[in-house]
């Protein structure tokens, strides 16, 4: 027998799969060295003379442990399995969160391009409407020019109408005389 084997047998009698320890199965009558020849007949009579108890399923200790093994891999493999499935609804559930936040930023874009719309219509009818009232200030212009032309004309000819009345009276007045 191997070392290796040795450590086996150790795992055979682990009290995970012994219900009760043999009263023979005493640390204090166990060798000192694992690999001396006197402890591997210790451990050999131990198993051989099926001095401890047999697993709960009444199998023999390697099929237990093999049993236990299958029963460790499949704990693992279903955690493994429970990890994969969070993982897939973490996954599920991000690819639905950026979904919605691509919705939502395309409402928002789609909300500012008609704003956008909105005030572009805006701008050029108040623009049209800033150039209406430049043409009629223009036009209001000219037409308040050609008044006080008009005004400047007609305080010229009253003016020189006093003036021609003044002369007028006084020739009139040197003809009387």
């Amino acid at each position: 027998m191997i070392p290796a084997e040795i450590t086996g047998y150790y795992q055979y009698l682990s009290p995970e799969t012994l219900t009760t320890v043999p009263a023979e199965f005493n640390i204090l009558n166990m060798p000192s060295s694992p690999t001396s020849s006197s402890s591997l007949n210790y451990l050999n009579d131990l198993i051989n003379n099926n001095n401890y108890s047999l697993a709960s399923n009444g199998q023999d200790p390697m099929m237990s442990n093999n049993s236990a093994s299958d029963e460790d891999y499949h704990q693992q493999h279903q955690s493994i399995m429970a990890l994969d499935e969070r993982k897939q609804r973490r996954m599920l559930s991000n690819r639905e969160s950026a979904r919605r936040s691509r919705m939502r930023k395309q409402r928002h874009l789609d909300e500012l391009w008609s704003q956008v719309i909105r005030l572009r219509n805006e701008n050029n009818s108040l623009i049209d409407k800033l150039n209406r009232v430049s043409e009629t200030q223009n036009s209001v212009l000219k037409e308040n020019s050609i008044l006080k032309e008009e005004v400047s004309d007609l305080r010229r000819l009253v003016c020189e109408l006093k003036s021609n009345k003044n002369n007028n009276s006084f020739v009139s007045e040197l003809e009387d005389v």
